[in-house]
C-alpha cells in the first residue's frame, strides 16, 4: 500500500461507511462523528501495512458503531437512575418547614445541654459514638441497668422537649391564623 493508501481507501469507501454508520447509530448526525472519529484513526494508522484496507475500515466502522451505542445505553441507564433517585418537587421542605425544622433541632440541643452530665454523656456515647452499652457502663463507672436508665431519661428529657416545641408551634399557628390561643 502506498503512503495515502489508506486514507485513499477510506476517502473511496466514504459514503459506504457513512451508510453503515447512518444505518447502526440511527441518525446521520451521530454517524459524521463516528466517522470523524474513524478519519482520525486512520491517521493514526496511515503508515501501517494493512492487508485488506476496505475490509480493515469496515470492521473499525463497525466497532466503532457498538461502541457508540453502548455508550449510548448506558448514558441512557445513567441519566435514568439519576432521575429516578432525584426527590419530587413535593418531597423538598420548603423555606417553613427548613426553619421549623432547625428550631427543633435548637429546641433537641437545648434539652440536651440541659441533662446532667452523666446523662447527657451517656446518650452522646451511645448515640453519637454508637459505643455499646456495657463500655458505656466501664467508661462512667456504673452498671449496665444504671446506662438504660440514664439512656430513657435522656430520651424522656428529648420527647418533652419536641412536645413542648410543638405545643409552642401549634400555639403561634393559632395566633398566626387569627383563631386566638
Amino acid at each position: 500500500m502506498s503512503d495515502g493508501g489508506l486514507r485513499a481507501v477510506f476517502l473511496e469507501n466514504r459514503p459506504m461507511l457513512l451508510r453503515l454508520l447512518a444505518a447502526r447509530l440511527g441518525n446521520r448526525d451521530d454517524a459524521e462523528d463516528a466517522l470523524q472519529d474513524m478519519w482520525l484513526r486512520v491517521e493514526q494508522l496511515a503508515n501501517r501495512p494493512i492487508d485488506q484496507p476496505a475490509a480493515f475500515l469496515y470492521r473499525v466502522a463497525a466497532n466503532l458503531a457498538t461502541d457508540r451505542r453502548i455508550a449510548g445505553q448506558r448514558g441512557v441507564a445513567r441519566d435514568t437512575a439519576w432521575v429516578d433517585v432525584q426527590p419530587l418537587a413535593e418531597e423538598l421542605p420548603d423555606a417553613e418547614r427548613t426553619l421549623i425544622a432547625r428550631d427543633r433541632l435548637a429546641a433537641v440541643e437545648s434539652a440536651m445541654a440541659a441533662m446532667p452530665d452523666r446523662m447527657r454523656t451517656a446518650l452522646h456515647m451511645f448515640r453519637v459514638e454508637e459505643r455499646p452499652q456495657r463500655e458505656i457502663a466501664e467508661t462512667i463507672g456504673i452498671s449496665l441497668s444504671g446506662v438504660e436508665k440514664l439512656l430513657q431519661r435522656a430520651y424522656r428529657h428529648i420527647i418533652e422537649a419536641s412536645e413542648d416545641f410543638d405545643a409552642g408551634m401549634a400555639k403561634r399557628h393559632r395566633l398566626g391564623s387569627g383563631k386566638g390561643a
